[in-house]
């Protein structure tokens, strides 16, 4: 076991991981005394350590036994142990660092170790998740383990009131999204009164899926705006122009920038169209800026890939989790073009009223730590912005998963053929498949397909993620066949049902290759966890 531990952490982190193995030397020896102790008495510890702090001790002196009391109360509960390999995870946390476990090690039950450890001081500790599904359901999960233990359980959902989520925030350990998290922030710093704020001083967050908050997203603004008094005329005027404009003639598109802009052709068509003599003078600045946002909608901005459209309104889809981002809206102008381009009414355009990044908002917790199973890739960014070391924890099993090469073909046509074929030969022997898709339209693609070849399957995209959970449920018995957009890959644990494991358990398969690598990885991820 040592020499398994001793191949975790290469180079400077390796002094590091000699140290947290004698910790973890020292949880191990706890653990008969643990055991014999009543659940009255295992429940008592809590208090006693709040004692202890309050008497001068630090949490580090408190660690040892903190986790050795969640080790045994999460058997009891939960009916879980943490390994040894989940308590040097733990302790990296608890140390304000990167845990990077390899997807389906049960990262969330690491997670319970420091956020115990640290919620004893009583100044809160927040749990972030990247959606709510994981939030809510990561509180339910682990809610008993710590209300077992006598803290107090949060969860900060968008839709509460005020008075909610002051509760929320009032907990030992607060469950919630990033996105919830930045906008109280915002929101707070808009009160007048100090009495009117929701969140306390931030202290600790445990970010899960730390790659995906503090590197893909981690210039993503949160703006909270209000509407600016402005004439929607031109958006109509800008979208019918557009619409008659020719590709490569009159405009063009570099698909790998996403930059698009009129040819001189273009500027001449417009400048005729609009009456005007030079469409790059000073006071036809805002006729310019339509033209530009018009044409970025038409050309750059997909239906179904982009955006949906649903009851009436444009809604962005989020590019990194495929989720739908209900009430936020694309700012300059372009999301007032996009609902030109599709012919609804056009809103008032925003003026921004306060904004900060997901960079600059975990900056500011006293201690920060992350889980992922795919950050080595980001090492560098983690350590210079955030000054997070990363931890590589070994499996507890050896990874059962197969991983084969991409299969290129010459048309699309071919390539999806070969797909149905694929998950229609799964299906007939009885293995579950998950199918990966970029965007909305494929997964409905692919769901044509295969309703042609009378295929039973399921769709689960940005479109109807309200019956998210239970495809999820289903998507590992016998014969599913599952198509999800990246909804489908971050944290989402599949239980296979009888009898799977030994026709080969979950096939996975990707339809093409996604933006980042990563999510590349957390679809894979998907399949052979804990050795399955």
């Amino acid at each position: 076991m040592l020499g398994l531990l001793k191949k975790v952490i290469g180079d400077p982190s390796q002094r590091q991981v000699k140290k947290n193995e004698k910790i973890v030397d020292q949880i191990d020896a706890l653990a008969d005394d643990m055991k014999k102790l009543s659940d009255d008495g295992l429940q008592k510890k809590t208090a006693e350590y709040k004692e202890r702090l309050e008497k001068g001790e630090t949490l580090d002196d408190l660690l040892p036994e903190a986790f050795a009391t969640v080790r045994e109360a999460s058997t009891r509960v939960l009916g879980m142990t943490p390994y040894r390999v989940q308590l040097l995870g733990g302790i990296a946390l608890h140390q304000g660092n990167i845990s990077e476990m390899k997807t389906g090690e049960g990262k969330t039950l690491v997670g319970t170790l420091p956020v115990y450890l640290n919620a004893l001081a009583g100044k809160g500790v927040h749990v972030v998740t990247v959606n709510e599904y994981l939030a809510r359901r990561d509180c339910e999960m682990m809610g008993e383990l710590y209300r077992f233990l006598g803290l107090t359980v949060g969860l900060n959902e968008s839709g509460l009131t005020k008075e909610e989520k002051a509760e929320a925030y009032r907990a030992d350990i607060t469950y919630s999204t990033n996105n919830e998290l930045g906008f109280d922030y915002l929101r707070d710093n808009m009160v007048l009164y100090k009495e009117q704020m929701v969140q306390r001083p931030l202290n600790f967050a445990l970010v899960d899926e730390v790659d995906s908050i503090l590197v893909d997203e981690a210039r993503t603004p949160l703006i909270i705006s209000g509407s600016v008094e402005r004439s929607t005329q031109l958006y109509t005027q800008a979208n019918s122009f557009i619409r008659v404009l020719k590709a490569e003639e009159d405009y063009t598109f570099d698909e790998k920038t996403k930059a698009v802009q009129l040819t001189e052709e273009g500027v001449s068509k417009a400048e005729r169209a609009f009456g005007i003599e030079n469409l790059y003078d000073q006071k036809h600045v805002q006729l310019n800026h339509h033209l530009n946002q018009s044409l970025k909608a038409h050309v750059v901005m997909q239906r179904d890939g982009d955006y949906v459209v649903e009851d009436g309104d444009v809604v962005i889809v989020d590019q990194f989790t495929g989720r739908l981002m209900k009430g936020r809206r694309y700012s300059d102008g372009l999301h007032q073009a996009i609902e030109a381009k599709e012919g609804m009414q056009i809103q008032r355009e925003s003026m921004t009223l306060a904004s900060i990044t997901f960079q600059n908002y975990f900056r500011m917790y006293q201690k920060l730590a992350g889980m992922t199973g795919t950050a080595k890739t980001e090492e560098e960014e983690f350590r210079n912005i955030y000054g997070m070391d990363v931890m590589v924890i070994p499996t507890n099993k050896p990874i059962a998963r197969e991983d084969r090469p991409d299969l290129i073909y010459k048309t699309m046509e071919a390539k999806f053929k070969a797909v149905v074929t694929e998950i229609e030969a799964f299906h007939k022997k009885g293995q579950p498949v998950l199918v990966g898709t970029v965007s909305v339209e494929t997964s409905e693609l692919v769901s044509k397909l295969l309703n042609k070849r009378r295929v039973p399957h399921h769709v689960l995209n940005a479109k109807n993620h309200e019956r998210e959970a239970d495809i999820i449920e289903g998507a590992g018995q016998q014969g599913a066949v599952t198509i999800a957009t990246n909804m489908a890959g971050r944290g989402t644990d599949i239980k296979l049902g009888d009898g799977v494991r030994e026709l080969g358990g979950l096939h996975v398969l990707g339809t093409e290759r996604h933006e980042s690598r990563r999510i590349d990885n957390q679809l894979r991820g998907r399949a052979g966890r804990q050795g399955d």
